[in-house]
């Protein structure tokens, strides 16, 4: 119906284009000639009249109407363009459906063929468990006959064991008080010697451990000793104990006097700035005897 109305369109437009173009050649036709039959030449002169044609006015009714004929044409070309895509589409949900018909068709058979190959295993499952029952019944009855003869050939073997055990219990008897007495032996032995490896052990850590505090303490007193000014009071035969507080590194916190001191005030302030000037004290190598305090004797016998 749509197509109809754009072909009468296209042909309207046509026609209106043709009757343009008939009348323009009319009036240019009818502009040149002079109607006037009745009425005498006059000899006077010759008058040319001329009708002037407006060819921009006809050249945009020429545009107009191939205008509207070319648009007449377009639109017939989109409408036939959307009849062509509305019968793809058409198609395309024919061949949809006929797709979806057969996916379903398939589903429908794979479940029926799943539903016969489940109950083919079922069946199978089931004839399984029957056989295993009556074969778990003949080997019941057959072990229960079995059990019979052994419990009678066990009762035998019982009496014949009490007996038997009546014997050994006495010889094991003895035989665990003898090891008993062997393991308490050997349990004595090995603590004593256990013991000894320790207080060994002990003895050569401690010895380890006291010849290391030795050094560390030969390393403060030969470092203090030389960043000590020796003033002229001090005296040879000098003892002085101090206090050292220090952290993790040997950086020396505090020193003081902290014990017996046989040097005058003056000696006394030159051997603590002589340990303030020596921090850090010996460190590395020595953590394991390391001590935040320290007991520290300055000794001094002369040069």
């Amino acid at each position: 119906m749509i197509a109809r109305e754009e072909y009468g369109s296209m042909l309207r437009a046509f026609g209106l284009a043709i009757s343009v173009h008939v009348l323009v050649v009319l009036m240019m036709v009818l502009g040149t000639m002079n109607w006037k039959p009745f009425r005498k030449p006059e000899p006077v002169g010759v008058a040319i009249e001329a009708v002037i044609v407006d060819t921009g006015e006809i050249r945009e009714l020429q545009e107009k109407a191939a205008r509207e004929v070319a648009e007449a044409l377009e639109r017939k070309q989109k409408q036939e363009r959307r009849e062509r895509e509305l019968e793809q589409q058409k198609q395309r949900e024919k061949e949809a459906e006929i797709q979806k018909q057969k996916d379903i068709a398939a589903e429908q058979k794979k479940a029926q063929e799943d539903a016969r190959r489940k109950k083919e295993a079922q069946d199978k499952l089931a004839a399984l468990r029957l056989e295993k029952e009556r074969k778990e019944k003949a080997e019941q009855e057959k072990q229960q006959k079995e059990l019979e003869k052994v419990r009678q050939q066990a009762r035998e073997a019982e009496k014949k064991r009490k007996e038997d055990a009546e014997r050994l219990k006495q010889t094991e008897a003895r035989k665990q008080a003898e090891a008993a007495e062997q393991q308490r032996k050997n349990a004595e032995a090995e603590k004593q010697k256990k013991a000894a490896e320790d207080a060994a052990a002990a003895a050569a850590q401690k010895g380890r451990v006291a010849e290391k505090s030795d050094k560390y303490t030969a390393a403060v007193r030969a470092l203090v000793t030389q960043n000590w000014l020796r003033p002229p009071t001090a005296k040879a035969g000098l003892r002085c104990t101090l206090k050292i507080a220090q952290i993790p590194g040997g950086e020396v916190i505090s020193a003081a006097i902290s014990g017996s001191c046989n040097g005058d005030e003056a000696t006394r302030r030159s051997i603590i700035d002589a340990i303030e000037r020596a921090s850090p004290l010996p460190y590395r190598g020595f953590e394991d005897v390391f001590e935040r305090e320290i007991d520290f004797i300055f000794i001094y016998d002369g040069d």
